[in-house]
Order: C-alpha cells, then sequence, then structure tokens
C-alpha cells in the first residue's frame, strides 16, 4: 500500500514539474548546526556517530531539508532556472523515548514525504497555492472530507523560539495568510505552532473515530537560505537569496498509513488496497488454474492472490470477504474449460461470470476511474 501511495504522488509531483532526489541517511553535525535543527532538537536525536581516527561527527538525519539546500547550493542559479522543486520519500531519525512510541503512529525511524521548492520572493504565492492543490488532490483520492486548515504563526511573546529576523517572518506569515485568502479557505490561526525557521499551513484531518492527525503541511521558509547562503542571480545580475518552501502532504508515511487503516476500517479505495483480488479455486483440482489466474492477473497490473486452503468454498468466501479483499474469483471447472471467472464483489455478492480479458478490463477501468481527473 505504501509503494502506491508513493508512486501516486511521484506521478502528481510529475505534473507539477518536481525532481526526485536522494540523500544520504546520514550527514556530518556542522550541516545539522549551520541549519539550527541540532541546537533545537539534538536532545531528540540519536547520539553523534564519531570517527576518532579522522575526527568527524555524523548525525543518523534528523531532517531532509538541509541535504536539499546542498544540492541547490551545488552550482550557480540564475532567475530563470527557478523555481527548483525536489522531492524525496527521505527517511529521518528522532531518537524519540521509549514510553512515547506507538505503533506507527509515534515511530523512531520514518519517512517524510519531502519536498522542498526554492523560489523568487514573486513565485511565493502562486508556488505556495499549487502545494494547496497537491494537498486536495491527496484528500479527494482518499476521501478525507472533515479537515481543518491550521496558520501556524509564531508566539510574539517568545522571540527566542524562532531564528531569522521580524522582517522576514513578517513577509513569510503575510504570505501564507494572502495565498490562504485566494484560495478561498476556511482557516484557524494559531499562535506559537510555527515551526522555529518558519510560520506554515497545516490540515489537521479527522478519522473516522473523530481524532485529529496532522497530516500535511506547508512551511515558508526565509531563513535557512539566509544560513546556507542560497543565491540566485537575478534580472539585474546582481545575488539575491531565493525563499524556500517545505512541503509534505503525508507528512510521516508511516503515520499517515496508520490514520488511513484507521480511517477506513482496512477497506480501502481499489486503486489502493494491497491485494485488489483473490482466486478460489472449489477443490484442490483446479489451484493450477487458480496460479493461472493469477498469474494473468498480475501481469496485467492487478494485485492477486490465490487462496487453495484445503477448506470448502463457502468457508474461504467468508474469510476472505471479512479481509475486505474488493474482489473474489470462484474457480472450478467450467471456468478453467472457458478461461473465464466467476466475480464476486466484496459485500455485493455476484456479479457473473467473465473471461480473464473481460475481466483485466474490468477491473483496470474501474481503477481509471476512481483516478480519473486527479492528475488533469
Amino acid at each position: 500500500m505504501r509503494e502506491q501511495l508513493e508512486n501516486f504522488l511521484k506521478k502528481v509531483q510529475k505534473k507539477y514539474g518536481y525532481e526526485q532526489v536522494m540523500t544520504p541517511h546520514i550527514g556530518d553535525v556542522k550541516l545539522y548546526k549551520t541549519s539550527g535543527h541540532f541546537q533545537k532538537y539534538g536532545q531528540d536525536s540519536f547520539q553523534p556517530i564519531s570517527t576518532p581516527a579522522e575526527g568527524e561527527e555524523y548525525l543518523l538525519k534528523p531532517m531532509n531539508c538541509p541535504h536539499h539546500c546542498e544540492i541547490y547550493k551545488a552550482w550557480p542559479r540564475s532567475y530563470k532556472d527557478l523555481p527548483v522543486r525536489m522531492a524525496e520519500f527521505g527517511t529521518v531519525y528522532r531518537y524519540e523515548q521509549s514510553g512515547e512510541l506507538h505503533g506507527l503512529t509515534r515511530v523512531r525511524s520514518f519517512t517524510q514525504d519531502d519536498a522542498h521548492i526554492f523560489c523568487r520572493p514573486d513565485q511565493l504565492k502562486d508556488e505556495f497555492k499549487k502545494v494547496i492543490d497537491i494537498i486536495f488532490i491527496i484528500f479527494k483520492a482518499l476521501n478525507f472530507e472533515n479537515y481543518t486548515a491550521q496558520i501556524s504563526l509564531r508566539d510574539p511573546n517568545k522571540p527566542e523560539k524562532y531564528i531569522g529576523s521580524p522582517e522576514n517572518w513578517d513577509k513569510a506569515e503575510e504570505a501564507i495568510i494572502e495565498a490562504c485568502e485566494e484560495k478561498g479557505l476556511n482557516t484557524v490561526t494559531e499562535l506559537g505552532e510555527a515551526a522555529f525557521y518558519g510560520p506554515k499551513l497545516d490540515f489537521m484531518i479527522k478519522d473516522a473515530l473523530g481524532r485529529s492527525w496532522q497530516l500535511g503541511t506547508i512551511q515558508v521558509d526565509y531563513n535557512l537560505p539566509e544560513r546556507f547562503e542560497l543565491e540566485y542571480i537575478g534580472a539585474d545580475d546582481n545575488r539575491h537569496r531565493p525563499v524556500m518552501i517545505h512541503r509534505a502532504p503525508f507528512g510521516s508515511m508511516e503515520r499517515f498509513v496508520a490514520v488511513l487503516i484507521e480511517h477506513t476500517a482496512g477497506k480501502f479505495p481499489l486503486w489502493l488496497t494491497p491485494e485488489q483480488v483473490v482466486v478460489l479455486p472449489i477443490s484442490e483440482k483446479y489451484n493450477d488454474y487458480a496460479k493461472k489466474v493469477s498469474d494473468f492477473l498480475n501481469i496485467s497490473d492487478i494485485r492477486t492472490v490465490v487462496d487453495d486452503r484445503n477448506e470448502k468454498i463457502g468457508r474461504k468466501i467468508r474469510d476472505n470477504e471479512l479481509k475486505r479483499i474488493p474482489y473474489l474469483l470462484i474457480v472450478g471447472e467450467k471456468e478453467a474449460e472457458s478461461d473465464s471467472v466467476a466475480v464476486r464483489r466484496q459485500g455485493e455478492g455476484d456479479k457473473g461470470t467473465m473471461t480473464l480479458e473481460e475481466f483485466a478490463e474490468f477491473i483496470n477501468k474501474e481503477v481509471r476511474d476512481q483516478l480519473s481527473g486527479l492528475y488533469n
């Protein structure tokens, strides 16, 4: 399922002009000191890895953004090159206390669907609004309808919590507020919920049990470009600082999957569900034909398994209905002779008999219909 989520987002990102990148799992401690993450979160990270012979210290990567800054800085940039959009399913590491760990929702190693956009100040609002569009594509595909858009600002009474100048914070906060107004979002504002380097827009999702989770987040950052001395050559041939947008529509992939399981009670959309079809031979005599059906459907990009247990067909149907596998294919003598399958839809019952080719097209059309319009 995670692979399907990643492939789905990669396809969306390709449409929006993102470049897929990969960064190491460790980095020099100096990198995170430059970004400020070590000073802010050093106690919540794994302890540095020392190499006495070389006199170096490395850290398991707590954040992807410093690495993306280094990629941006690797060669000169012109104003014509911007925006630069980098995306990575990057695994990061935090030393959570043992009492804080909880299933998939609080872990010590998790993967973010991270991306960073480096743009000119005049491009900031449009880029921010495009990220909102991506988040809404995801919510639509997964039927997340109950959400709150939260503008998370700095706490004016605790300036020591944040890095950067008040002027840059003012510009960043203003850009988020204006972008939300132009998109017509109903928002709530929370003081003190900003990241230490910039304000953000958080999407708080309520699952089917009424619990609130922060999933999508978009952050505006004038400060890391300053700290990493990022530049581009403007139309005036002078050096300028880009603005940085941090963006993670899923957030933590592990936590997102946990929330999705709870929200759907395991009944996922057909395009996403790990097992789309189960083939049920009515007796052991038809196991070979069931395997042939499974091989054909898997080659047709339909995720298929075979239930070849030595059980009565009624028991197999009941068990697989409870697993919420969307389609159950019953095969016996008649089906083996005609290269066909008897089709059942989970929770709906019999859908008739189809040839293998007809069923493959039937399934793939349903997937296309579910995703229709999302990428356009």
